[in-house]
């Protein structure tokens, strides 16, 4: 690996192209949705009901949400406990992520709360706790969002060597001396607190029992959620990775994701077969019929389709065909998490959700702030590593 390319740098350059400018627009509209829903509460601008108290801000916003913020958990996984080193250029960036991914979950989460304006309690009101796994999740999440600032923090100290003020660069210098010695404290933190949540997640759908199909009501439900945010987790640093090298004219880590695939190929694989083979010893295929059916073969078909591109060695290579596996990862992966928290869930004949057009303005405007904090993240601070390519190979 070349010596640039272990050098993080900010990108630079124009910050209101009218692609940020038009993020900016949509993230005002989810915000005002979100100011309406404040003032005159949930009824007002969702159609939750009595039968679904949950629909897209928690299936989407949150459970999918986090799972997009495992890019910094999978990518940890490889290079602080497997040593793959190589992967290294690829942590800041799928920290960036995780970063804006979990901290717009836990907004998510605020704007679901009936008495959103008491949350400050949860971690406070340590007395009242019990074994809940919301609870659990609550306080990994806010924790994590901690853990994931303080990884991404080298990243604003770096800036702040390069300051005019001789006072900044002191800061910066004491800052990342204690970041290299904390560090593997930080990450060890950093690696268990996903654990803990993205199982618990899973194990949150076994609280219904009867009401949730029998596609999806399994004791390894919090495993296989587990291992799918792993997957999703890959998916999103490719996708990632490659995009961002297209949108700020940076080098293509190709062979680098190229082997990334592979591994998200033997873990998708695990996950497929793990999957089928706990629905068949439970005896529930003579399920997989009507709308639902069609849901959990799609949920399966996805990564496998995936997988089916990824065996291929040449295709792995392939920054085309990377980039078209990763999306069908995410899909399928995406696509579980919404099947285990709406499609699966059966309340009863008399409920019925479907989301409306402020929960889906607020969802879409959510996820516009999110890529616009990204850009304005890469433009400004040290992120992204490697060198501009070369402008012969630009498109």
């Amino acid at each position: 690996m070349s010596e640039h390319a272990l050098v993080h740098r900010p990108v630079g350059g124009k910050l209101l192209t009218p692609g940020f400018v038009a993020l900016v627009a949509l993230g005002i509209a989810g915000g005002l949705v979100m100011l309406y829903r404040f003032v005159f509460g949930l009824g007002a601008v969702s159609n939750l009901n009595n039968g679904y108290p949950w629909g897209i801000w928690i299936a989407i916003d949150v459970v999918i949400g986090t799972a997009l913020g495992c890019g910094g958990y999978a990518v940890g996984i490889l290079v602080y406990i497997l040593n793959r080193g190589k992967y290294h250029p690829l942590v800041r960036p799928a920290i960036l992520t995780s970063l804006l991914g979990y901290g717009f979950a836990g907004l998510g989460v605020v704007i679901d709360l009936g008495r959103f304006w008491e949350i400050w309690k949860v971690p406070v009101y340590f007395w009242h706790w019990s074994h809940s796994p919301q609870l659990e999740v609550a306080l990994c999440v806010m924790t994590y969002v901690a853990v994931l600032a303080v990884e991404l923090s080298p990243a604003l100290l770096e800036k702040m060597q390069t300051s005019a003020s001789s006072g900044y660069r002191r800061v910066a210098d004491v800052g990342l001396r204690f970041m290299d010695r904390a560090l593997v404290w930080i990450v060890a933190l950093g690696l268990l607190l996903p654990t803990m949540h993205q199982s618990s997640l899973g194990t949150m759908m076994l609280l219904p029992g009867p009401r949730v199909h029998p596609l999806w009501f399994t004791p390894w439900l919090p495993f296989l959620f587990l291992v799918n945010c792993i997957v999703i987790g890959y998916a999103i640093v490719v996708i990632e990775a490659t995009f961002s090298s297209l949108a700020f004219h940076r080098e293509r880590h190709t062979a680098m994701i190229g082997s990334l695939s592979k591994v998200a190929l033997w873990v998708t694989l695990f996950w497929i077969a793990f999957r089928l083979i706990d629905v068949a010893i439970r005896g529930t295929l003579p399920f997989v019929t009507g709308a639902r059916g069609v849901a959990f073969v799609l949920e399966l078909l996805l990564p496998a389709t995936a997988v089916g591109i990824l065996l291929s060695e040449r295709r792995r290579a392939n920054p085309a065909w990377q980039i078209r596996a990763a999306i069908l990862l995410l899909g399928g992966g995406a696509l579980f998490r919404i099947d285990s928290y709406l499609v699966s869930y059966m309340p009863g004949a008399n409920f019925s959700y479907f989301p409306s057009v402020s929960e889906i303005v607020l969802t879409l405007g959510m996820i516009a702030l999110e890529l616009a904090f990204y850009i304005a993240a890469v433009r400004f601070f040290p992120i992204l590593s490697g060198a501009p390519a070369p402008a012969s190979t630009r498109s």
